[in-house]
């Protein structure tokens, strides 16, 4: 008898801003595998399942991908209900399309969870906008991992026309700095990192672009993940988000 495997998106880190359908998901499974950054809160609401994490953190060992998908395989065919617990949404930058076609191709039953992500969260818990009328019509959210990743997608944009977002990009943040100021947008364009939305361990630092290259975390968000937004929104949060923690 086959189970069911659940792709199910934690958010940025708060539970309570998990959706209906996720916990109800949690409340159900068997087993949830779980990625590295979900908060124990979130974990508790999986009362009787068993919990294994295996989350990818950079430049600490971690469990293939590969693997990860034969776990969901193996545990549906023993007719668990397995969630997959991802942080942020199952589809955004985080390898939830390859579990979801390694479960199609083994001909396992699942669905999709949708999950806010930090993408979006990061900004509007900080007080930024992604868009706002007079200042940006659109964004653009990209990987900050890898250079052949961000610089061909930022080699496209018209400068100071919308908002950019970057996600896993706090090492690349000099060189995602520099690449923008060389492609003619402004050296004062408002900047903005975010570490830890929806944690305990939130922080902000507001600056511009000429000093994001340099900017550091305050010493409770050491090794939280962090968010780059750039653009003229980010002016914004010194009025919606209060003052700078960073």
């Amino acid at each position: 008898m086959s189970g069911f495997v659940s792709l199910v998106g934690a958010g940025p880190g708060d539970p309570d801003l998990l959706t209906v359908r996720a916990a109800r998901a949690l409340a159900a499974a068997d087993i949830v595998f779980y990625d590295a950054l979900v908060a124990r809160e979130t974990l508790d609401l999986a009362p009787r399942a068993q919990r294994f994490g295996v989350g990818k953190r950079k430049g600490r060992p971690s469990m293939r991908q590969e693997t990860i998908n034969g776990l969901l395989v193996r545990s549906a065919r023993r007719g668990k209900k397995v969630v997959r617990l991802k942080g942020g949404d199952p589809f955004v930058l985080g390898r939830g399309g390859e579990e979801a076609l390694a479960l199609a191709a083994a001909g396992i039953p699942f669905e999709v969870v949708p999950g806010v992500s930090s993408a979006v969260a990061a900004p509007s818990l900080s007080g930024i906008p992604l868009t706002h009328r007079g200042l940006a019509s659109a964004f653009v959210v990209v990987s900050g991992h890898a250079e052949e990743a961000w610089r061909p997608v930022l080699a496209g944009l018209s400068p100071g026309t919308l908002t950019l977002v970057v996600l896993m990009g706090l090492a690349s943040r000099g060189p995602i700095a520099a690449a923008l100021v060389t492609q003619g947008w402004a050296a004062s364009t408002p900047a903005a990192i975010l570490w830890g939305a929806g944690t305990s361990a939130f922080a902000r630092w507001i600056g511009t672009l000429a000093d994001l290259g340099q900017a550091d975390a305050p010493a409770a968000a050491k090794g939280a993940p962090g968010t780059i937004v750039v653009g003229a929104v980010v002016g914004l949060a010194k009025v919606l988000g209060g003052a700078p923690s960073g």
